[in-house]
C-alpha cells in the first residue's frame, strides 16, 4: 500500500450541534465520523471566513498571516496575501515536498477573482486542479475558474447547484461521472423566516452528504478508501436568532467559534470521541505530519492532532502527553463600522455595521473588536475574552456549568484565575510558530492589544506593567457586551 491519500471537506458557516448533526447529516456522519474519529472542542481562529480560511491554508492565527476580516482592504485575497502567504499554505508544501497531486473545488477566499487581485486567472501555487468560486458562496449564477479560466453557470438546477457541480469536479478528478441532486437554498427576513432560513440551511446539506457519499463510495470501488484520510469540518459556525441575533457570525460565542471536524483514515479506529482541544490552525500540520513533512520545518503556529488519533484512548490524548499538548487556543475578530450616524442607514445607528431589517439588529459595531482564550482539559473549561473598547469589558464563561453561556462570571471568579487567563491571551496573542504549539512562560513585557491582530505582535517598553495596566486586566462586569454605545 503506498503513501496515504487526503481529502478535506470544509463546509461553509456549520455549527457545531450536540445531537442534530446525527439527525440532520446521518450519511455523513456515519462514512466519516461513525467509521473514525469526531472532536468535541474543535474551534476555529475567528468566526469569520476569510480570516479562519486564512487560518486553515497557512496554520497560522490571524494575528500572524494578517487577514483580519472579508474584504480586499482586510487582506482577503489581496496582492500582500499572495506574495507572502500561498507559496507557504499547507497543498503548496505538500504538492512541492511531498508530490502529491492536489486539486481544489469550491469556496476558496471571499475576495478570490477580485479584479484587483488577479482575477480569476490567478490560480494559487500548490493546486494541480483548481476550480475556485469567485468570490463569496452562491448556489447559482456564479463564476468557477477552472485553471485560470472563467466558467459562467446560470439558474439551471439540473445543471447548476453548485454543491452538485463540485461534486462533479470531485469525481472527475477521481476518473468518474455521476448525477446532479439540487437542493433548496436560504433565504431570509424576521422571527418566521429565521426559522424557515434554519430549516432551508439543513436541506442545503443534504447535497453535502451526496457529495461525502459519492466520493466515499469511488474511493472504496477504486480499493483506495482504507488508505485515504477524509476530514469534515467547516470555516466557522453560524447563528439563527440565538440571543436574538439574526443570521450572521463574528461573534464570540460557542455557536460561532465551535464547529464539526470528523475524521476517518489509517490507523483510525471507529466510533471514537475525542475531548482534546483542537482549532483550525491544527489542520494543515496534521496533514503534513500524515503525508511525512516536518512541521517544525514551517512557520505554521498549529501542531499535529495525528498522534491524538491513532492513540490507544483519544478521549483525553491517551498516550499523548498532556504536558506537550496545547490545552489553549484563541481567536480574535476585528469590528466594522464607522463612529457617526449614517443617514443613509435605515436603522441610524452610529458605529453599527451588517444590520437586520426589519427589525434594526446590527450584528457589528466598530468596536466589536475582541479577543478570546479558551482553556480546555479534563478539570476546566474556560472561555476569557476581552474587547477594544473604552471599558475593556470583558467576558469569562465556565462552559462546563454554563454550556450556553448564560452567566458572565467575569466579576464573580477568582481574581487569580482571571489573571491567569489574561496571561494566557497575551502569551498567545504574541506567540508565533512553535511558541504557539508549547506551553511558555508569561513575559510582562508583552502588553495586550486586539488591535495587534492587524500589526502583529509588539513589546511595549522594557518595563513591567503599571498598577493601572494591571487594574484594568483584573476589571470583570456583570453583563453581556454592549454594541456600539
Amino acid at each position: 500500500m503506498g503513501r496515504p491519500t487526503l481529502a478535506k471537506y470544509l463546509n461553509a458557516c456549520q455549527t457545531f450541534f450536540r445531537s442534530r448533526d446525527r439527525v440532520h447529516s446521518p450519511r455523513r456522519k456515519k462514512l466519516i465520523g461513525d467509521a473514525g474519529i469526531s472532536f468535541t472542542n474543535a474551534f476555529v481562529a475567528s468566526p469569520l471566513c476569510c480570516p479562519s480560511r486564512a487560518s486553515i491554508l497557512t496554520g497560522k492565527y490571524p494575528h500572524n498571516h494578517h487577514v483580519i476580516n472579508n474584504t480586499l482592504e482586510g487582506n482577503c485575497s489581496s496582492r500582500a496575501w499572495q506574495k507572502s502567504e500561498e507559496a507557504h499554505t499547507f497543498p503548496a508544501l505538500l504538492r512541492t515536498y511531498g508530490g502529491y497531486q492536489t486539486f481544489f473545488a469550491g469556496k476558496y477566499l471571499n475576495q478570490y477573482g477580485h479584479s484587483e487581485a488577479g482575477g480569476v486567472e490567478h490560480v494559487p501555487p500548490g493546486w494541480n486542479y483548481w476550480v475556485g468560486l469567485e468570490k463569496n458562496s452562491k448556489y447559482y449564477n456564479y463564476t468557477l475558474s477552472v485553471n485560470g479560466k472563467p466558467e459562467e453557470h446560470g439558474a439551471d438546477y439540473s445543471k447548476d447547484y453548485l454543491t452538485d457541480v463540485l461534486a462533479n469536479r470531485s469525481l472527475d478528478f477521481l476518473h468518474f461521472n455521476t448525477t446532479k441532486a439540487p437542493r433548496e437554498t436560504p433565504t431570509s427576513t424576521s422571527r418566521e423566516v429565521l426559522d424557515d432560513a434554519f430549516r432551508k440551511r439543513w436541506r442545503t446539506l443534504l447535497s453535502v452528504d451526496d457529495l461525502v457519499e459519492k466520493i466515499v463510495k469511488s474511493l472504496e470501488v477504486r480499493s483506495e478508501l482504507d488508505n485515504t484520510y477524509i476530514f469534515f469540518t467547516s470555516d466557522n459556525g453560524y447563528h439563527t436568532g440565538q440571543f436574538s441575533l439574526p443570521l450572521d457570525k463574528r461573534q464570540l460565542y460557542e455557536f460561532d467559534i465551535k464547529v464539526p471536524l470528523m475524521v476517518r483514515g489509517p490507523n483510525i479506529k471507529p466510533n471514537q470521541t475525542s475531548q482534546m482541544l483542537v482549532a483550525n490552525v491544527d489542520l494543515g500540520p496534521t496533514m503534513l505530519d500524515i503525508a511525512g513533512y516536518n512541521v517544525n520545518k514551517t512557520q505554521m503556529d498549529g501542531m499535529s492532532f495525528l498522534p491524538v488519533m491513532v492513540s490507544k484512548n483519544v478521549l483525553w490524548g491517551g498516550r499523548v502527553n498532556s504536558s506537550s499538548w496545547r490545552q489553549t487556543s484563541w481567536w480574535s475578530t476585528r469590528g466594522r463600522g464607522a463612529h457617526v450616524s449614517d443617514p443613509a442607514s435605515l436603522c441610524w445607528d452610529p458605529g453599527c455595521a451588517e444590520c437586520f431589517l426589519p427589525d434594526c439588529v446590527c450584528e457589528d459595531s466598530y468596536n466589536n473588536t475582541y479577543a478570546c482564550v479558551r482553556t480546555v482539559a479534563a478539570s476546566s473549561n474556560l472561555q476569557y475574552c476581552e474587547f477594544d473598547d473604552n471599558e475593556v469589558f470583558v467576558e469569562v464563561y465556565n462552559v462546563t456549568a454554563d454550556p450556553y453561556q448564560l452567566t458572565n462570571i467575569a466579576k464573580s471568579i477568582d481574581q487569580e484565575v482571571l489573571e491567569k487567563m489574561n496571561h494566557r491571551l497575551m502569551m498567545m496573542q504574541s506567540c508565533s510558530g512553535q511558541s504557539c504549539r508549547t506551553p511558555g512562560v508569561y513575559d510582562s513585557r508583552y502588553k495586550f492589544d486586539p488591535r495587534q491582530d492587524v500589526s502583529g505582535p509588539q513589546l511595549a517598553a522594557q518595563q513591567p506593567p503599571t498598577e493601572e495596566e494591571v487594574r484594568r486586566w483584573r476589571r470583570g462586569d456583570g453583563g453581556r457586551k454592549r454594541r456600539a454605545e
